[in-house]
This record gives C-alpha cells, structure tokens and sequence, in this order.
C-alpha cells in the first residue's frame, strides 16, 4: 500500500471515527483576517485552481498575512504564488508543528471530500473554520458551503470565500508568476537547443487512464515538424523515456526529469502553447495564460477542463465518461477507450488553429 492509498484508509477508518467524537466548534461572526491559513492537500492541479482565491482574497483584505499547509508533491506550487506568506508541509512534522502552534483569525479547507483535514482544522487555534460540506465533515466547522462536481474547480474554490465577502467572485485569466531566476535559468537552457517559437507537450498523467500515449504525442511531434515547429517535452523523471522517444530525430528537446517545478512553468510560458492530458501541468498553463488544447475522457471535464477561445478541450465523450468519482479512477476494462479515440490529426488540427 503506498502512501497515497494509506492515508485514504486512514481517512475511511480514522478520519470517520473522530469526526464522530468531536464537538462542533461555537458558530462565530467574521471579524475580519489579518492572518488566514489555506489547507490544500492534494496534487498540483487542486493546488494550481486555488490560486486566484488566494489572490482574490489578498485583494479585499491587502492587509492578510497568508500561509498555506499543503503536501510536498504539491508545495512547490506555491513558489509561483507571491502573495504566499509561507508555506508548510503537514508531511515534515516540524511543519505540522508549527502550524498547529500557530494563530490564525481563519483557516480554510479546500479539501472537497476526505475527513482528516477537516479533523486537523479542529484544532487549529483560530475562530473562523471554513470548509466544504460534502459529508459528515462538516460539523467540524464554523461556516461551511456546498459543493458541485459538475462546477469549475476555480469556482469552487471562490465560492468558499463568499462566505467572507461576497464580492470574492473573480478570477484572473493569468494568475501564476515565474520567478526571475527559473526564467533565466530557462531562457540559456531553451538558447543552446532551439530558437523561435515552439510547442510544448506534456505526455504524462498520475494514472494510465489520462494517458493519451507517446506514440501518439510523437506522432504529433513529426506533424508540427513537417511546419518547422519544434516541440519541447516537460514532466517529471517518469516522463523522461517517453520524451526521448517523443523527439527522437526531430528538432526539438526534452526537459522532462531536467527541471523544478518553476522551471517547466517557464518552458510552458515560453511557448506557443501547450498540448497535455488532463493533469496538473495542463492547470499550470492556464494559470499562465497560455493556449492549450487539453485531451479528457476519464477526467470531469466540467471540473477541470479549461475554457475560453483560448483553449480547445478534445473529449469523445462517450456513455462511460467520466468514470472519475470522488477523485478515484478505477481501472479501464476497455484500454481507455476514451481516449484511444482521439487522434493526432484532430489534436494537431487544434494546434493549428491556436496559434495561426
């Protein structure tokens, strides 16, 4: 059992058994934040659609001092963020510590569905504990609203702060910042390989079931190259193989496994636009303002998909998508059929579209 799946048992057992046991904390009148934690646990793609809430928040109240208690996969996020005072990790026990140690004037849950962050906002020392109300989780906070699958994720997550003001309704079209030494540390690495514009990829998923494949993504790769548009290939170290069979031949480069977090946002930012499954570097590119051209089937698309002219969204749609529920995707018994379908001339078609 990894951890991921640990914690989610933990979550099923222990999680329900205190939700149980502890009292609801007394209902309190908002009263302003001068200091305000956000819990975001999570991958970076949660992490990603929580920043214009964030920045809406610092908006109205200028003078808020903001932490956020996240995971190491998807702290880093947050360094795109400046507006971020501080940022812990409830998986580095002096962190966790910390926080708990820490007051706030309000705490806010962004976890939709599991109970042991709600549980940990219990004994945060702050008066104000504002949550979700998906199941028995919320009678451990102060003030709590509903919730949608079938909402935009950066909606949902402002809807959250209309509890504060209900004028936090916004959202920016750019709201991720690369630092200045990522960009620079980029803009030499991009210089030795390639000039002019190009495409970005990124071939890989957290599961096989959003994965569009790297055949495939080569074989968009050789269509961009046949109108002399390289692509450049970013992800983690697992993506890295893939990237190399991607570009094999072609002009281009593969950064996969090579960057930090920071790094690969500012490939995505200096490219033409970006071509990903459904996954959180999609969310990074829209959180930079770039065109993207996004390939969902498990995934619900009305929760993730981006959208505006900017972005095209390719979903076959078929009768058992999206199978995601609860953020679990059960294994496919039809070798992900959904997004077998998709083929490379309708995303190169796409492409194409976007940025001629």
């Amino acid at each position: 059992m990894n951890r991921i799946e640990l914690l989610k048992h933990l979550d099923a057992v222990l999680g329900r058994f205190l939700t149980a046991v502890l009292p609801s904390p007394k209902l309190v009148a908002f009263n302003g934040c001068k200091r305000v934690l956000f819990i975001r646990p999570g991958g970076i793609g949660d992490a990603v659609l929580l920043v214009p809430a964030i920045q809406a928040l610092q908006e109205f109240y200028p003078e808020a001092v903001i932490d956020v208690l996240a995971e190491r996969r998807n702290a880093k996020v947050f360094d795109l963020v400046p507006v971020v005072n501080r940022v812990f990790t409830y998986d580095r026990p002096a962190d966790f510590l910390a926080v708990m140690s820490a007051h706030y004037d309000i705490v806010v849950d962004t976890e939709q569905w599991h109970r042991l962050s709600a549980v940990f906002v219990r004994f945060v020392k702050a008066p104000f504990k504002l949550g979700y109300a998906t199941n028995e989780r919320k009678k451990l906070f102060t003030h709590t609203v509903e919730y949608s699958h079938e909402t935009y994720e950066v909606a949902s997550f402002l809807k959250l702060l209309s509890v504060l003001n209900p004028g936090i309704n916004t959202e920016s079209k750019k709201f991720l910042t690369v630092p200045d030494a990522a960009r620079e540390s980029i803009d030499k690495r991009l210089a030795e390989c390639l000039s002019g514009r190009f495409v970005a990829l990124f071939p890989g998923a957290s599961i096989p079931e959003r994965r569009w494949g790297w055949e495939k993504f080569r074989a968009l790769a050789r269509g961009l190259a046949e109108i002399n548009i390289p692509v450049v290939v970013v992800g983690g170290q697992e993506d890295h193989a893939a990237g190399n069979e991607i570009i094999y031949g072609l002009n281009g480069a593969n950064f996969a496994g090579k960057t930090s977090l920071a790094e690969s946002a500012a490939i995505v930012e200096r490219a033409a636009l970006l071509v990903s499954g459904d996954s959180g570097v999609l969310h990074v590119g829209v959180g930079l303002g770039k065109p993207t051209v996004s390939l969902f089937g498990s995934g619900i698309a009305a929760k993730w998909a981006p959208f505006g002219d900017s972005h095209i969204v390719i979903n076959k749609n078929l009768p058992c998508s999206p199978c995601t529920k609860f953020g679990y995707t059960p294994p496919c018994p039809i070798g992900t059929q959904c997004l077998r379908e998709i083929t490379v001339d309708e995303v190169l078609n796409a492409v194409m579209l976007l940025i001629y």
